[in-house]
């Protein structure tokens, strides 16, 4: 074997160290490749997972609003008993009772929305009628249903009546 290499000149030598260079290069190129292919699986991984749990969190809170949104009938109703009860210790159970269930929607994101004496805002109140006031413009007079947020977003709106300031000649203004 040393005498087959002592046979090669310098040129084939050189030549062959040009060949071997250039499918080193090859070979470096199909490596990088490769790993470029990997890191975009990667970053394709990982954007699928971030998705999945956006729509996993989403979903889980699509099922929160429709259960809470059902439990404010029986909120609505827990209030008008409190208020239709006659005896005050019935009244103190089940203002207690009321209160412990309130805690437990909060607990999940629910929240009341401010509603009396409040500027009315229609991405948080529904306004059912205008009456006519000394106070301005389009202030809350009163709350016929209370509204609810769950978390950033109104669930269900106040329903409400708002004010319609009267002219010092004592009429309305349009």
């Amino acid at each position: 074997m040393t005498e087959d290499i002592k046979k090669l000149t310098i040129k084939q030598l050189m030549e062959k160290l040009k060949q071997l260079e250039e499918e080193l290069a090859e070979k470096t190129k199909l490596a990088e490749d490769r790993l470029n292919q990997i890191r975009y699986l990667h970053a394709d991984f990982d954007n699928y997972r971030k998705n999945f749990e956006r729509e996993k969190e989403a979903i889980v809170k699509l099922a929160n609003e429709n259960l809470i949104k059902e439990l404010l009938v029986i909120l609505d109703e827990f209030e008008l008993a409190i208020n239709s009860m006659g005896s005050e210790k019935n009244k103190e159970g089940l203002s207690m009772l009321y209160r412990n269930f309130c805690r437990v929607l909060e607990k999940h994101g629910l929240k009341q929305i401010k509603a009396l004496g409040e500027k009315f805002d229609p991405s948080l109140h529904e306004a059912l009628m205008k009456e006519p006031s000394e106070r301005e413009d389009g202030i809350i007079l009163r709350e016929i249903q209370k509204g609810f947020m769950l978390n950033s977003k109104v669930i269900r709106p106040s329903r409400v009546i708002i004010s319609e300031k009267i002219n010092d000649g004592g009429e309305e203004h349009d």
